[in-house]
């Protein structure tokens, strides 16, 4: 892999199914992102401790149900700056508590097509420069 310039965008996808992993590698790829898969928790820690990430997308069920919203609560520690999107079999109270309590910035349901999840991305103020700083200084 070549190295990022500078003003590039590097997105980390983690899904458990490798036909999603690829779709979404390759729609992040025409969208002139540079994408770091990983099908599971070791993966994705790994990947966290090796690269700079703007983008995180995480299925909320990577090994058991709900561990990927513990992993968006990780990013968001470790990337407090970067876009953090969870898929999750539907947007319900419970979805949306749950992206709440862990910092996630959007949650989509697990039909919508690797073009609107990319789509999303770029549309987010993360991902334009408008993010503020603290979550704080997020809260409206």
């Amino acid at each position: 892999m070549a190295p990022n310039r500078s003003n590039d965008k590097t997105a980390l996808i983690v899904h458990p199914d490798m036909t999603v992993l690829s779709s979404l590698q390759s729609a992040f790829v025409k969208g002139e992102i540079t994408a770091i898969v990983a099908r599971d928790l070791p993966t994705a820690l790994l990947a966290i401790t090796q690269h700079f990430f703007d983008i995180v997308v995480i299925s909320s069920r990577i090994s058991e149900e709900g561990d990927g919203w513990t992993l968006g609560g990780v990013i968001r520690l470790v990337f407090p700056k970067a876009f953090v999107l969870t898929i999750a079999p539907g947007t319900d109270l419970l979805a949306l508590k749950n992206a709440i309590n862990h910092g996630v910035d959007e949650v989509v349901e697990g039909t919508a097509s690797p073009e609107q999840i990319v789509s999303t991305t770029l549309r987010s103020p993360a991902i334009a420069g408008k993010r503020s700083t603290t979550p704080k200084e997020r809260v409206q």
